[in-house]
């Protein structure tokens, strides 16, 4: 075991020239004995303390990242021998390094230099030597006194022994892995300090310190001058700027992979009420710092520059749309070929960009970690992005000029939208108010007051009722004026995407459009949407606006100064004439949907054909007082009774079995709810198992994760109106008997049933149709054909559709041969055919999203389309006619192909 002195450095026994060679290259180097005592504290020169990463030619190798902390557990990294604040005898502040999280009082920095140690080094020195050797990174071991996990040697978990008398180090861990070893030689030998560090689970995307090098200044500074001096001339004349031609202290070398994803994180610290500052320090902690910037600190160029060379690089824009659209428009300066996909951790509100490309309304709390999985991967996908060129309407009149109005937009390009009228009257409000009383303004609630406020008192005066008399709108080449002025709107919106005013879908879901084509981001065409009061409140309720037209180009004229606002940046336009189009699309990453869980765990189980799972209410004062001691919050959690779901559901088919269990019915194996408990509407999922503490699912993402992805044997929900945990007997009510491992689900007795196996196919006819899931499973492993038909010719799917059990269906189709899927009976019809017949919109889509052909037609000549119009299910027809649209377009592109 490590041998340590009474003032807590480690020190090592010598073990010869190799081992202290080993230390020297380690991040151990505080094993080493100390130093001669420290002196006199204060006698030496103060250390700038630096928050961001140093990117000048004197920045220093190892160089820690402070922020002031307030965690008063840890002890001084630098042991009581150097603690400055330990000779003081007085309360000093604390500062924790996010890339190595070591803990130390600020007067304490310092005196890391006297025990060797340094943070994990984010670049490596240039030299004639090295440039071209080939290069790996090392360990980075840091003393833990509290460490998370199991050791990675021994398997056991870290025994936390700090207590007030207590100051024993229990683990040795590397801050770019994260692996940890006990304390002890038989868990942490030295041999393991030379091994090559593997950057952990994320080191697709980690960029290695290995290439990133400082260059160094010329060597004869001399013969430079009278080069510049003979070249002065050429340099005024020439056309490159002058910083192309500057000297750069930091150079990237990247060693190309393909299975690597390099990732850029750029933070917008004023995004989200300060979310930005607190997240950019977890990604120090599990990126190269060098990989992580601060946009306040000059934007996006400078990096982008840097790391243009590097193969399949992505970015992670945090902050808001705007951020993005930042983003965005410097790659477009660049010109980088091929442009790197941007994804997006949505910070604050709105976030209309990021709930289209599935990164939700806004950012919670989930974890960094589980976040750089998503970046990783994500679907790569295109967006449109659209060209605005405002030029003063000079058939305007003097009497219409108003001079608070400018004649400049305030964004040549948008990404999401732009719109006149009522709702960029009411932001441009806002705006000017914030931008006078900046301290007015510093919550979201009052921030949505004002809105709502303002956005009143506008009804009342009316200012945009007469938006249409003073407009002309031509899409395409045609002139959209007559249709506008019978609508009489008081506001216009051109849409990019199918989301707006923070997450609201104007053009409606995909089933309300019968006339035109549905939303998409990237197919080069805008929607044009009117919008009334009425539909503008009815936005908020599911509604939408007046779809006008979809086009490629617009011209719009406005004969006086009008309120419009691009992207949500506002502004008082002079009398202009405004032309649109699509000016290119950009790279970008869409979260996808996963369809296995996390591997936390080696010895991971496949996914069961069923969950039977024990369902835990959390109430939100519980949440937010435990949430970082996940044991104690599960003792909080309140039972609710058993929820039984297939072992692939997604959260969003969970929710409905857990709100048939809330109104009491029986929810698969007889599972029922416990009595008295009942969720509030506004519950939502919490996450148990991909991090060491719970976090909260957006609703908006359900579909995107599966319940084996953040539950084991019990699911917890989050209740933000259940204000207090209940009494103690509540948490005590009776469970389901048996072991923590849910059992197979037996099937319900029946008097019917005897020894004898029934018939080859008619026991599954007979449970498909009485939707008996349990048996028809049951049936099939046992040896059931699942392409049995009976004697009219209907298949085991067409029963099941007709009973309307969406569980056998689906089993159907995961388990039996595809042809079954457009097998038809003796009248002609698939199975599509009746479950459209019969308006069963989910059984439809989950034989869609099958392969179904959307193009067969029964003896009478009827699509499935056909047969939801003669069913009065417009919704569902329109849904079937857009995918048969879709198949119509795929089997052109093969046959072109051919």
């Amino acid at each position: 075991m490590w041998r340590y002195r009474s003032w807590d450095v480690p020190q090592m026994p010598a073990e010869g020239p190799d081992t202290q060679k080993a230390i020297a290259k380690s991040g151990l180097q505080h094993l080493a004995p100390p130093n001669p005592s420290p002196g006199v504290p204060g006698s030496e020169p103060e250390r700038q303390i630096r928050s961001t990463v140093d990117w000048s030619e004197t920045a220093a190798y190892g160089e820690h990242i402070w922020f002031e902390t307030n965690v008063s557990g840890d002890f001084c990294y630098v042991g009581e021998q150097y603690c400055v604040a330990k000779m003081l005898q007085k309360s000093v502040s604390r500062r924790k390094c996010a890339a190595c999280k070591i803990v130390v009082h600020t007067p304490c920095i310092g005196q890391l230099e006297k025990i060797n140690f340094r943070c994990k080094p984010s670049f490596r020195e240039s030299g004639s030597r090295n440039v071209r050797e080939p290069t790996f990174v090392r360990h980075h071991w840091v003393h833990r006194r509290r460490q998370d996990g199991k050791c990675r040697h021994c398997g056991k978990g870290f025994q936390q022994k700090f207590t007030f008398h207590s100051k024993e180090i229990v683990a040795i861990s590397c801050s770019w892995c994260k692996q940890a070893y006990h304390n002890k030689v038989s868990c942490f030998m030295i041999q393991q300090i030379e091994e090559p560090c593997s950057l952990g689970a994320h080191a697709a995307v980690v960029i290695p310190p290995t290439w990133i090098l400082r260059a160094r200044r010329p060597q004869n500074p001399l013969k430079v001058s009278k080069k510049k001096k003979r070249t002065s001339f050429k340099r005024k004349s020439s056309k490159k700027g002058p910083e192309e031609g500057r000297w750069k202290p930091f150079i990237i070398k990247p060693t190309p992979s393909p299975l690597m994803k390099p990732l850029l994180v750029f933070v917008n610290p004023k995004s989200g009420g300060n979310q930005g500052s607190k997240i950019i320090q977890s990604f120090l902690w599990y990126l190269n710092p060098r990989q992580v910037f601060d946009l306040s600190q000059g934007g996006p160029k400078e990096a982008l520059e840097m790391y243009r060379k590097v193969h399949n690089l992505r970015i992670l824009a945090c902050g808001g749309d705007g951020t993005v659209g930042w983003i965005l428009s410097t790659l477009d300066q660049l010109r980088l070929k091929p442009p790197p996909p941007v994804a997006i951790l949505p910070l604050g509100t709105g976030n209309d960009l990021a709930r289209t490309l599935n990164w939700g309304g806004g950012y919670t709390d989930e974890p960094v970690s589980k976040i750089l999985s998503h970046v990783e991967e994500g679907n790569v996908v295109q967006l449109d992005r659209w060209d605005l060129r405002a030029e003063p309407n000079l058939e305007a009149g003097p009497d219409d000029r108003d001079e608070g109005a400018t004649d400049r937009l305030p964004l040549d390009v948008f990404n999401n939208y732009f719109s006149l009228g009522f709702d960029a009257h009411v932001t441009l409000e806002f705006h000017e108010s914030r931008e006078a009383n900046p301290e007015k303004f510093n919550s979201r609630f009052r921030n949505k007051m004002f809105y709502a406020g303002t956005a009143f008192s506008d009804f009342l005066m009316g200012s945009s009722k007469d938006l249409a008399k003073h407009i002309r709108v031509v899409c395409d080449g045609t002139d959209l004026t007559p249709k506008i002025q019978d609508l009489k709107p008081q506001c216009i919106g051109f849409l990019n995407i199918p989301r707006y005013c923070a997450g609201t879908m104007p053009w409606g879901h995909p089933g309300d459009h019968h006339d035109f084509e549905p939303q998409r981001h990237d197919d080069g065409y805008l929607e044009v949407i009117g919008f009334t009061m009425t539909s503008l409140a009815a936005l908020q309720v599911g509604g939408h606006g007046e779809r006008l037209t979809q086009c490629r180009e617009v011209v719009l004229t406005t004969a006086k100064a009008i309120p419009v606002q691009v992207d949500g940046e506002p502004c008082k336009l002079a009398a202009s004439c405004i032309h649109i189009a699509l000016r290119n699309q950009a790279t970008m990453v869409q979260k996808a949907k996963r369809r296995s869980s996390v591997p936390l765990h080696s010895d991971q189980q496949p996914v069961p054909e069923q969950l039977r799972i024990q369902l835990r209410r959390v109430s939100m004062h519980d949440y937010e007082a435990l949430h970082y001691d996940k044991e104690q919050l599960k003792e909080a959690s309140v039972p609710l009774g058993t929820v039984v779901v297939p072992g692939d559901s997604d959260l969003e088919l969970c929710r409905t079995h857990i709100e048939r269990l809330q109104q009491g019915e029986p929810n698969g194996a007889g599972a029922k709810a416990a009595s008295g408990q009942k969720l509030s509407p506004n519950w939502c999922f919490l996450d148990a198992t991909t991090a060491n503490r719970f976090y909260r699912i957006d609703r908006a993402q359900e579909h995107l994760n599966y319940v084996t992805e953040i539950a084991q044997d019990e699911l917890y929900v989050l209740d933000p109106e259940l204000l207090g945990t209940p009494a103690r007997p509540a948490l005590e009510a009776p469970q389901s008997p048996g072991p923590t491992s849910p059992p197979p689900p037996s099937p319900r007795p029946r008097p019917d049933q005897g020894d004898a196996m029934p018939p080859k196919g008619e026991g599954l006819i007979e449970a498909a149709e009485s939707n008996d899931f349990c048996k028809f499973q049951e049936l099939h492993r046992a040896g059931g054909d699942l392409m049995h038909r009976d004697e009219r010719g209907r298949t085991l799917l067409h029963h099941a559709v007709r009973a309307g059990s969406k569980e056998i269906v689906r089993y159907i189709l995961d388990h039996a041969p595809t042809e079954i899927i457009d097998a038809v009976e003796e009248n002609g019809e698939t199975s599509l055919h009746q479950a459209a017949a019969l308006r069963q919109r989910t059984i439809c889509h989950y034989i869609v999203e099958a392969g179904a052909s959307l193009m067969k037609t029964d003896l009478q000549g009827d699509t499935p389309r056909q047969r939801a119009e003669k069913a009065q299910d417009t919704e569902l027809a329109a849904y079937l006619e857009n995918r048969q649209h879709y198949q119509m377009i795929q089997r052109e592109d093969q046959e072109t192909a051919v």
